[in-house]
């Protein structure tokens, strides 16, 4: 059954133009994903939908006696509440503890609370979840969340998923958060400069739908480019005063000319040269951390080793200390006992959850000049400005003082004065925080390839597992553990109350290991992993420089029709190219495999 259409439907703010004569509609078995960059109308698309937000143009009809509900950015309750008021509203006790559904709900989100207890005294956090639930235990028919993994941890977000998915009716969800998407949607709308352009399957199928999308697209751009420089060198052709050219030659060059696509403001993250680490990067010996007197340590006589290359990361429930690891990395929180080593190489990047490193009453230049104002990238030298325009900062916004971004424009600043100081060692709690999902593909893959030493904290389960190689927990009990199976595991372990092998220091771990004989059929060592990946490293560059090659090689195919012989050369050259390309790619399988990829 339909339960919502849009006919035409426009809506602007000033020059702004966000909802283009979009026309679509929703079903009542729909379960669709909304993605786009940050500012470019999911929020509005999601308010015109539910009626909160009238268009400027076309109609929005929903199906008679519609029962919807919305999740806002925002949560707003009224002075006072408490959290029994909010969720459970005047449903009787006997009424609302015999309904498996209610109780459901209050496990997944609001386990062991004090339902009494004022939304005044509850972190913005707890009172997201608050609006969660009580949106979850009404009954809709349609379900429209914006963000609703905000401030949730991996716990949480996987028992999230898990409802939605057991939940019958249509569901509409925002999010950049790329594992839920996977979740708990099976059709994904991309809003992308006024229109809605509509896939079908979760983020997975979608980002493969776009990619053939987009390759047809480039084919396509690539043969009208090289009928814009026959036309262009047709009209050029003879004396300036000729006229006679035929009209519709002219009229049709003039026409191609005038079809090119405006510059997008793109964010382009780049890689950055990183200094030399030595074997030491930083030990952690038998470390002991407590931030509040009479309450158990958060590290008890903790020992552990973070290596060179090693991309950890790390998972917990909300205060279990993963924050406190990274600080105590940073030197930022001293330990009651033992000590931390750090290496004479390391040079630290640490991105905290907090803004407050940043002046809001500095301008954005300023900000990144005070940390380098030129920074090299291979033979090319870029200023601070030219820096910021890669990461989506125009000319005019480069002069805005910070107190007036928003949340994820401050984030790309943050990032980017991060890494114009070329650390070899980065610590990053919650990065994904207000970042769209263009920027995380584009952080990702700047990350593939920065050859330091990592260590992340983030809830965003996708990013977490597309970027590091090993998964640590923080269960409360004083330690680390590991986790050979990932997130996974950690959920599984977490819903069984089984415990996890504790994490030894590494250095007794590795003379262990060298003190036992390997099985024959053991996998790779540690030194062959590393090998294999630098191998991969080495053979994706020299494909880089060929890719780039070859594409020089088809502009001047395209501009020597005429001229046979050189065709002919640079006909060979190519077949050259693409034979060593087909070598270079058995290499890289080889190599991959290799490294257990």
């Amino acid at each position: 059954m339909n339960l919502v259409n849009l006919e035409n439907v426009s809506l602007a703010y000033g020059p702004n133009v966000l909802l283009d004569s979009v026309s679509l509609g929703l079903d009542d078995t729909d379960r669709v994903g909304v993605v786009g960059r940050n500012g470019g109308g999911k929020s509005t698309l999601m308010g015109v939908v539910s009626g909160r937000v009238e268009p400027d143009s076309g109609r929005v009809t929903h199906t008679r006696a519609l029962r919807l509900g919305q999740l806002l950015q925002r949560d707003e309750f009224p002075a006072g509440a408490t959290v029994r008021g909010v969720v459970l509203g005047d449903r009787a006790e006997h009424d609302w503890a015999g309904d498996p559904r209610i109780r459901d709900v209050l496990t997944g989100l609001l386990p062991g609370w004090d339902l009494d207890v004022p939304l005044a005294e509850r972190s913005g956090g707890e009172r997201r979840r608050v609006a969660l639930a009580r949106l979850l235990i009404g009954e809709h028919d349609l379900v429209i969340l914006d963000e609703p993994t905000n401030h949730l941890d991996i716990e949480a977000i996987d028992w999230l998923a898990r409802h939605l998915r057991e939940r019958r009716g249509a569901l509409v969800v925002v999010t950049h958060d790329r594992w839920f998407l996977d979740a708990v949607t099976t059709r994904t709308w991309e809003v992308s400069d006024g229109q809605v352009h509509r896939y079908e399957g979760g983020y997975a199928a979608y980002v493969l739908a776009k990619a053939e999308r987009q390759r047809q697209a480039a084919a396509a751009e690539e043969r009208r480019q090289n009928l814009i420089r026959k036309e262009l060198a047709w009209l050029r052709r003879g004396p300036p005063a000729r006229t006679s050219k035929p009209k519709f030659r002219i009229d049709a060059a003039n026409a191609l000319i005038a079809d090119e696509p405006p510059v997008r403001d793109t964010v382009e993250l780049v890689t950055f040269a990183a200094t030399r680490l030595g074997k030491t990067v930083y030990d952690v010996l038998d470390v002991t951390v407590r931030l509040d007197s009479g309450q158990p340590p958060i590290f008890d006589h903790l020992t552990w080793q973070l290596g060179p290359g090693d991309r950890i990361g790390l998972v917990g429930v909300n205060g279990a200390g993963k924050t406190t690891l990274l600080r105590l990395l940073a030197g930022e929180v001293a330990p009651e006992a033992g000590r931390v080593v750090r290496g004479k190489t390391v040079r630290l990047g640490h991105l905290s959850q907090e803004l407050a490193e940043l002046d809001p009453a500095r301008r954005v230049l300023e900000s990144v000049e005070e940390i380098r104002q030129h920074v090299r990238l291979g033979k090319r030298e870029f200023t601070a400005g030219q820096m910021l325009e890669r990461f989506g900062f125009r000319a005019d916004r480069q002069w805005t003082p910070i107190g007036d971004l928003s949340g994820g424009e401050r984030r790309r600043l943050q990032l980017l004065r991060l890494l114009m100081d070329e650390p070899n060692v980065i610590l990053l709690d919650e990065p994904t925080n207000d970042l769209d999902i263009d920027t995380l593909n584009e952080l990702e893959d700047l990350l593939d390839g920065w050859p330091g030493s990592l260590v992340l904290v983030s809830h965003d389960r996708y990013f977490l597992e597309r970027i590091t190689d090993r998964v640590l927990a923080l269960l409360g009990d004083g330690g680390l553990a590991m986790l050979p199976g990932g997130v996974e595991e950690y959920l599984e372990r977490r819903r069984s109350g089984g415990a996890v092998a504790q994490i030894p220091g590494r250095r007794e771990a590795e003379q262990r290991a060298a003190e036992t004989p390997r099985p024959a059929a053991a996998g790779p060592s540690a030194a062959e992993v590393r090998a294999a990946r630098k191998e991969m490293q080495r053979v994706e560059r020299r494909l880089e420089r060929l890719g780039s090659r070859e594409s020089e090689l088809h502009e001047q195919l395209a501009a020597s029709a005429a001229d046979y012989a050189r065709l002919a050369e640079l006909d060979a050259e190519l077949k050259a190219l693409l034979a060593e390309k087909e070598q270079l790619e058995e290499e890289w399988l080889s190599a991959a495999e290799g490294a257990g990829e």
